[in-house]
């Protein structure tokens, strides 16, 4: 599909676009290959000097060092959650986990939202399953910080999964015998026996989940145990009925349970276990077997009261599970607090040697060689870290070429012309004597090449050394094939794109970005903030002077103060973006702008 960027205003573009044949399937197929309905969004931001959202960022961590006494009293950071749509809690809730990640604040910020959402919650059964900002962003902060630990826990039986394709099926009105048969050597196998085999094989793969999962204590990341145990101590506190026993416990299996290890089985690629998602009958199996991890992390509770009475059979290895569930949780918060001190160091997603990425991938060297041929890739196992670029001749291999991350200074596609071949990137690294070198490295589609130039991006992104412009093509024939350049060491003819990278979990912490995008959703519902300021407004100008409507007016002052101040710094960051655009028109700031920043 082609469309002009042009036609992608502020609004939102819907549109049906004609699907395009792929440049190697020759002549043009007509209106054959149909069309495809697109909806395309453009977003711009102006990113401000840091300076400009100190007073936000300060505002937001007010809210959490001094929390109100009540859990319903308004801060700044209630307020932004009673102003926001709940379609854009998720990016709110990761650009917060992210900013206070890096103010090394992330326990507290999280146990405030948590505190205010058991505060409100009158039923336990309840706890936590609507989308408020408490839940969204436990679930983007086990993601963050969790990812790593997902992998280690489930990639191996994923793979096996998908290697070992088994059909697999307990419901009778969806059992195809005929499917069965083909992979079976037996001959025809009746439903029972399909059942059967397939209630095995489940059984199989899931005691291999659970072992993998209560065997984990020691791998979960030390910030992830200590936030479960906040969580386990205010539900604990909040729930003290006998009959609420199982409270404490569900709260913390929901979130690691129910919205991290289930929704990774189920789709495994969202969680970047693979990089395809599964096949029909695959994804079969994996639908099943999240299901009975979802039982298992509800303790059991709810099991037999639905519809599906067809997984009654798993039923009884569901129950046996509960019990090392619950033993695994009771491991996972035994914790030291003072654990939560040692956050307040700079956080990194990765240890430094953890592998990010890995994988089988094309190489050459361009140095030396003037008269290419499409033969002289050679294919080579690569790994990524935030130390090294490696690669040897296969994963068993004991000798590696290693590449220094702070090395590499540009990470570029290449033209399909300079080798005539497609999905070809090139990593350029400045030695020590300062000469430049380059690697050409083709992938096998052009999935693969953006997900290994955005890995790589991501790792350099602290590099100090990393070039404005590169070429596009290679020096073949004693000329660039891409600006024709008869002088090899001449600059490049077309800008880098070192900060172009695939939005992920992984993403680095970039607080100007995360604070801007905080202040876009606040400007976006301004007018609901000003609505808010003057209801308390009007509702402190009426109260009358008992010592009740006092305590209440004191309330109302401290939400008025937090309305205030966040309406305050909202015109600030907006008097600033409008400076920027004077600046950039190169036109003098008008009146009531404000000074003009510096660039």
């Amino acid at each position: 599909v082609k469309f002009c960027l042009g036609s992608v205003q502020k609004s939102v573009l819907k549109d049906w676009f004609r699907l395009l044949p792929l440049p190697s399937s020759g002549e043009d197929a007509g209106e054959k290959l149909g069309q495809l309905r697109l909806q395309v969004r453009l977003a711009e931001d102006r990113i401000l000097p840091s300076s400009y959202y100190q007073p936000l960022i300060d505002l937001l961590v007010e809210s959490v060092l001094c929390p109100p006494e009540e859990a319903d009293d308004l801060t700044p950071l209630a307020l932004l959650e009673e102003v926001c749509l709940v379609e854009s809690r998720q990016d709110v809730s990761t650009k917060l986990v992210k900013i206070f990640l890096g103010q090394g604040l992330v326990i507290p910020f999280l146990d405030y939202l948590n505190f205010r959402e058991i505060s409100r919650t009158m039923d336990p059964n309840t706890l936590f399953r609507s989308n408020s900002l408490a839940s969204k962003s436990m679930e983007q902060f086990m993601k963050i910080v969790g990812m790593p630990y997902l992998h280690e826990v489930l990639k191996v039986i994923i793979h096996r999964i998908f290697e070992e394709k088994k059909y697999v099926e307990l419901d009778p009105c969806k059992i195809e015998p005929s499917r069965a048969k083909r992979i079976s050597f037996k001959g025809s196998l009746s439903e029972a026996q399909i059942r059967e085999g397939s209630l095995e094989v489940l059984k199989g793969y899931l005691a291999e989940i659970v072992d993998a999962i209560v065997g984990s204590t020691e791998n979960c990341p030390p910030l992830m145990r200590v936030a479960f145990k906040q969580l386990y101590k205010r539900v604990e506190l909040r729930f003290k009925e006998a009959e609420h026993q199982e409270a404490k416990y569900i709260a913390i299996s929901g979130f690691l349970f129910l919205r991290f290890f289930a929704p990774a089985i189920l789709t495994p690629k969202l969680f970047s276990l693979r990089d395809h998602h599964a096949d029909t009958q695959t994804s079969r199996t994996l639908l099943l077997l999240a299901k009975a991890v979802q039982s298992i992390g509800n303790l059991g509770l709810q099991l037999g009261h639905g519809k599906e009475q067809w997984m009654e059979p798993l039923h009884p290895f569901i129950l046996a599970s509960i019990g090392r569930v619950q033993e695994f949780l009771d491991r996972l918060i035994d914790v030291d607090m003072e654990m939560e001190g040692s956050e307040k160091q700079p956080w990194t997603l990765f240890h430094s040697s953890a592998i990010i990425k890995e994988g089988y991938l094309q190489k050459r060297k361009a140095e030396g060689v003037h008269l290419v041929s499409r033969f002289t890739f050679k294919k080579r196992y690569f790994w990524l870290s935030h130390e090294s670029f490696s690669y040897s001749k296969s994963p068993e291999w004991q000798v590696r070429t290693a590449i220094p991350i702070q090395r590499i200074c540009a990470v570029e596609r290449v033209d399909e012309n300079a080798f005539q071949q497609p999905h070809v990137m090139q990593i350029a690294t400045r030695e020590t004597g300062g000469q430049l070198f380059t690697m050409y490295i083709q992938c096998k589609n052009v999935n693969e090449l953006n997900q290994w130039l955005s890995a790589i991006r991501k790792a350099t992104v602290s590099n100090e050394c990393m070039l404005p412009f590169c070429h596009p093509g290679a020096f073949r024939g004693n000329r660039w094939t891409c600006c024709l350049q008869t002088d090899r060491a001449v600059r490049g003819c077309s800008r880098t794109h070192s900060a172009v990278t695939l939005g992920d979990w992984s993403d680095p912490l970039d607080p100007d970005a995360e604070a801007q995008m905080v202040y876009k959703q606040l400007l976006l519902h301004k007018d609901k903030l000003r609505e808010k300021y003057q209801e308390i407004s009007n509702t402190e100008a009426t109260q009358e002077q008992s010592s009740t409507a006092k305590k209440a007016s004191d309330k109302n002052q401290r939400r008025l103060t937090a309305a205030a101040h966040l309406l305050e710094v909202i015109q600030g960051l907006e008097q600033a973006h409008k400076a920027f655009e004077h600046q950039e028109d190169g036109e003098k700031p008008g009146t009531g702008t404000g000074t003009l920043p510096p660039s």
